[in-house]
């Protein structure tokens, strides 16, 4: 007999697969919304996090202030206006100093030509010309591809500064805002969770202020000192411009992590070299002399009691925040790690440690080869004290071969 046709209950759809499909075209389609959105917003979202942590570096200077009387909005408005007159001081300075040298350079640039023309004619019995030399940089395609490339890019040129002048304001707005409504944005973050949730937050962020403001601080006082110690310097080999120099290499070399050191020891060695070649040679030696002197005598008992985290750790940190935020991900990662490390320090069970000598870097005795390779050599024996018992055991020379009368 052929077979049955399938009734008309069992070919219709179940109900719940139409939903089904919806509901998964829709969180489909919320998830590229999102993501769509996220993508569009990450700039906003990175200023928004260095005005946070902008907002905890001042909290104290505001919190103190605010204690004694005045309103917490005036404060946190002294503070940025104090932020930014210094910030504008120092770029005002460095820019008439990079612009008097940059002219200076330029008209002296024939002679320090000649001067290197002449030690290759002398040096490799060459006849080159400064003459012929400017010619053919003058007609050489290079050079009028750059200068086209450059006039073409003025424009892009001037919308990158409108558009980081944009994002200094913005991120100002916001620390403004952080700082001045702190106490209201955290009565209305703990508003929303239960008491033991809200102690938690608010001591993580106290943690936060303590961590940042510390390590803005101990910068700025590790700044101070550098930039003193290079004056010196400048003013001993008699550079030009050596309070601006002064200035650039404490602010660069400590809050540019990691490469910032010789970044700011590159400006103050080209200018020296074209004082005399030699002092250039003498700023090199005393930045890295005093890179060292930083890093392992003033640095760690300045920060001991503020970012107390491993040179390791602080170098991962900065290589981890680069590779995720860029520059913005290096001057926030070592704060940040250094808030976290304190909240979870808190609620990680510690024990006693053993006296056993390998905690302290030392080495059981006769147990490496090499030691006991050496009293070979020498004829000693070489076996464990356990092994030496149990061969005078065998020998009848140990304290256990007695009778059995001793022994009971």
């Amino acid at each position: 007999m052929p077979p049955e046709a399938p009734s008309g209950r069992q070919q219709r759809m179940p109900r719940w697969l139409p939903r089904a499909m919806v509901l998964a075209l829709a969180l489909i389609a919320c998830f590229q919304l999102g993501s769509w959105a996220f993508h569009q917003l990450t700039g906003l979202l990175i200023n928004i996090l260095i005005a946070f942590f902008l907002a905890l570096a001042v909290e104290p200077a505001v919190s103190r202030m605010a204690h004694h009387g005045m309103r917490r909005g005036a404060a946190t408005g002294l503070v940025f206006l104090g932020v930014i007159v210094v910030g504008a001081g120092f770029i005002t300075l460095l820019g008439s100093m990079l612009a008097g040298q940059i002219v200076d350079m330029v008209e002296d640039f024939p002679k320090y030509l000649d001067s290197v023309i002449s030690w290759i004619n002398t040096t490799f019995h060459t006849e080159l010309s400064r003459v012929e030399i400017q010619d053919s940089l003058v007609h050489s395609d290079w050079l009028q591809k750059y200068v086209q490339n450059s006039a073409s890019g003025v424009l892009d040129v001037s919308a990158q500064v409108l558009g980081g002048l944009f994002r200094i304001l913005t991120i100002l707005l916001f620390s403004f805002y952080f700082a001045a409504d702190g106490p209201r944005l955290r009565r209305a973050l703990c508003s929303v969770l239960p008491p033991a949730k809200q102690a938690e937050v608010l001591r993580a962020w106290e943690i936060a202020v303590d961590k940042t403001g510390g390590y803005l601080y101990s910068r700025g006082l590790m700044a101070l000192i550098s930039g003193v110690a290079h004056y010196i310097l400048f003013v001993f080999l008699d550079i030009p411009y050596a309070p601006a120099l002064a200035v650039w290499v404490g602010v660069i070399s400590q809050f540019i992590p990691t490469i910032g050191t010789y970044l700011a020891g590159a400006l103050p060695m080209l200018i020296a070299f074209t004082v005399d070649p030699w002092y250039a040679l003498w700023v090199l030696i005393f930045v890295v002399v005093y890179q060292q002197f930083e890093n392992y005598l003033l640095q760690p008992k300045l920060t001991a009691k503020t970012v107390d985290i491993h040179p390791a750790v602080a170098f991962g940190s900065v290589v981890a925040g680069t590779a995720l935020l860029g520059a913005v991900g290096a001057l926030i990662a070592i704060p940040a790690v250094a808030t976290m490390q304190a909240f979870l320090g808190a609620y990680v069970k510690r024990y006693d440690v053993t006296d056993d000598p390998r905690v302290h870097g030392h080495r059981r005795r006769g147990g490496p080869p090499l030691a006991r390779l050496r009293k070979a050599l020498r004829g000693e024996p070489t076996g464990t004290p356990v092994d030496q018992a149990a061969a005078e055991t065998q020998d009848g020379q140990g304290p256990a071969a007695g009778t059995s009368d001793d022994r009971a």
